[in-house]
């Protein structure tokens, strides 16, 4: 809290007159975005009448808002975990209610659209929209609201292959399949799954030990620190990443091919092992100082080779350009891919799959 007074002018003390706990403020804060969100969706949506005009104002508006307001839109991906389940809850049912207005646009504009994909073509736009926020790639204003704005009307308007949706709410990860042939694999495995669950600070060692069923003593025997657990999960995850495409490079004849190949390696990826994706994702701040430089520079490359591959296949792109939609992509798989399967996983994660290369190919 008195980093927090110290970074806005004011003592420590004078900042529990506006917030009793550092709690308080993320519930603020959560509701702010939520209500902010919600507030331009509601009045983009009153300006006009016809579906088309609805929706590309809601796209430009949210695209803008989503530029603007870049360095607080992690909120509604990441921090709200460290919400308790009544506020969770709330935040949770204040996006599923935000899709469901847009939704109605999107299904008087697509007659044979059912409102469950409906639903689920407006999460996936919702995620490319706020992609900015996961990154921290330089972008020109005009230009990102531009490019968001194409990748939204691009998963809006996308293919609905014969998947079955039962419904669009993000429910509780699926247990990752990591495997846990050693003690040492099982206590890396409960690290990560208690670090998506719950946030890397709010995770200590005591809790580890007791999930993975030791005691905490006994678990430097295989790791120094959390910090050290935090890092071999990263690096098992970049691992992975640069084992994928390897394989996708090496096996494709085209640069169409092997972009297919990266973005279905991703989402295999991500659906097998959502925990370990989680946390690569959203907690490299917390990584030691050796691990933190070596494996952003890691994740760049392999970002890199996504943006070498678009260009290849999109000349008329530029690099930036390319590089915010191999983000909105990615976003796209890892939104979808948290959320509780709401199709049978050998059928939705082709789906996905197709929405990334949709976002990509034709914004």
């Amino acid at each position: 809290m008195d980093e927090i007074a110290g970074a806005v002018g004011i003592t420590g003390p004078a900042i529990y007159r506006h917030f009793p706990n550092k709690y308080a403020m993320l519930v603020h804060a959560t509701r702010e975005l939520s209500n902010t969100i919600g507030g331009a969706v509601d009045r983009a949506l009153a300006g006009a009448d016809d579906p088309r005009e609805q929706l590309d104002t809601v796209l430009d508006t949210l695209a803008t808002l989503s530029v603007e307001q870049r360095r607080v839109g992690g909120l509604y991906q990441w921090e709200n975990r460290y919400l308790n389940a009544e506020h969770r809850a709330e935040f949770r049912d204040g996006l599923g209610a935000l899709i469901g207005r847009v939704a109605e646009p999107l299904t008087a504009l697509r007659p044979g659209l059912s409102g469950p994909h409906a639903r689920l073509l407006t999460r996936a736009a919702f995620s490319a929209l706020a992609s900015v926020a996961t990154h921290r790639a330089p972008i020109s204003r005009t230009r990102a609201i531009d490019v968001l704005h194409r990748a939204g009307w691009a998963l809006l308007t996308a293919g609905t292959p014969m998947v079955r949706v039962q419904g669009d709410s993000p429910g509780v990860p699926a247990e990752s399949t990591q495997s846990s042939a050693s003690r040492r694999e099982a206590v890396l495995a409960t690290a990560i799954g208690l670090f998506h669950q719950h946030g890397y600070h709010a995770v200590g060692m005591e809790d580890i030990g007791r999930a993975a069923g030791l005691h905490a003593s006994s678990l430097y025997r295989y790791f120094p620190s959390k910090a050290d657990l935090l890092a071999a999960a990263y690096h098992r995850a970049a691992d992975q990443v640069s084992a994928s495409t390897t394989v996708s490079l090496d096996v494709a004849a085209t640069e169409e091919e092997a972009l297919r190949g990266l973005v279905e390696g991703f989402v295999e990826l991500t659906f097998t092992q959502r925990d370990l994706v989680a946390v690569y994702l959203a907690e490299n701040n917390n990584l030691p100082d050796r691990d933190r430089h070596e494996l952003r520079r890691i994740q760049r490359l392999q970002v890199d080779e996504w943006v070498r591959l678009l260009t290849g296949v999109r000349p008329e792109l530029t690099a930036n350009e390319a590089r915010i939609l191999v983000h909105a992509a990615l976003n796209v798989v890892t939104d979808l891919g948290g959320a509780t399967d709401p199709a049978p996983p050998d059928a939705f994660r082709p789906f996905v799959a197709s929405l990334a290369l949709e976002a990509m190919r034709r914004a």
